[in-house]
């Protein structure tokens, strides 16, 4: 449990990281209605918790209805959130819909089940969001979520693709956004305890030690700790582009590049590894320059 000024501190962080992402990315405006999806985890109790504390002071109007979904799972605690909901005093919505036996029956005994769950509650949460009029859907993604997400398609799709903290969905009908976007996974961890939400596990996946998210989330683990701030650095990236640097024919015209080619609306160009980039901690190594090249030169060289 966190003590009350740290929880205090904890909470001004992230009002302050969701209130960011809000803003950087025009996720809520005035007027919107907003289906925040709850699903008894720490993650989507954070959310709500930082939406409503934010929207008593933003200076737009919108409205918040929060909605989870029930799969009935076996031993799925049906009481907990419409008596947790009521407390808060917001508007809800419990959608009763028996995904569980679905995704049971179409998998197979030790295959993974996320992917087909996650199509189902998908299409439950559009039906909803369209019946009770919202126009914009909160999901609890944060940013070690995304950045997992990231090195899931890259090493297991063979795609550089993340979750976008906002996105339109297919039927164009509706906004999702990922209010969580800028936030870690250990501040909501902590801030979760600190307030003691009563939290419900997910049974039907949870247990899935095979998963592939679960290797990456390990592999981010152990390279946080050798080398602290890696998620970081890797989120960062994804708001840092440089398509001139990648090979994608489509965001940048590599066959119309050529000698003379005006370089000044260059992505970055040839200077994207600049040692100033890095900081003063990266240093070149040594170089022994060959006769008659100068050691800057030969330095140079480094950075082609």
């Amino acid at each position: 449990m966190e003590n009350s000024k740290n929880l205090q501190r904890l909470k001004k962080r992230l009002e302050s990281d969701v209130g960011k992402a809000i803003a950087d990315y025009k996720m809520i405006e005035h007027g919107d209605t907003v289906l925040v999806c709850v699903s008894g985890g720490k993650d989507s109790y954070a959310m709500l918790t930082t939406l409503m504390a934010l929207r008593q002071r933003a200076p737009v109007d919108f409205r918040l209805i929060a909605m989870n979904l029930d799969q009935k799972q076996p031993g799925f605690p049906a009481d907990v959130l419409p008596a947790y909901l009521t407390g808060l005093g917001i508007e809800y919505r419990i959608v009763e819909q028996d995904t569980y036996s679905i995704v049971k029956a179409k998998i197979p005994e030790g295959k993974t089940t996320c992917s087909l769950c996650s199509r189902l509650r998908r299409g439950v949460i559009y039906r909803t969001a369209k019946e009770l009029g919202a126009n914009k859907i909160a999901l609890g993604h944060h940013r070690d979520d995304i950045v997992h997400t990231l090195f899931l398609n890259l090493l297991f799709g063979g795609k550089l693709k993340a979750m976008p903290p906002k996105l339109v969905t297919d039927d164009g009908e509706h906004v999702v956004i990922r209010p969580l976007a800028y936030c870690s996974e250990n501040d909501i961890a902590r801030f979760a305890r600190g307030m003691a939400y009563p939290i419900i596990p997910c049974n039907l996946c949870g247990s899935q030690n095979n998963l592939q998210r679960q290797k990456i989330r390990e592999m981010m683990a152990d390279w946080d700790r050798r080398y602290p701030g890696r998620t970081e650095s890797v989120f960062s990236a994804l708001q840092n582009i440089v398509p001139s640097h990648l090979a994608d024919n489509t965001l940048f015209d590599f066959k119309g590049l050529h000698v003379g080619t005006d370089l000044s609306a260059m992505d970055g160009g040839d200077r994207v590894f600049d040692t100033q980039q890095f900081g003063s901690a990266v240093s070149l190594p040594e170089v022994i320059p060959q006769p008659g090249i100068s050691l800057q030169s030969a330095n140079d060289g480094l950075l082609l």
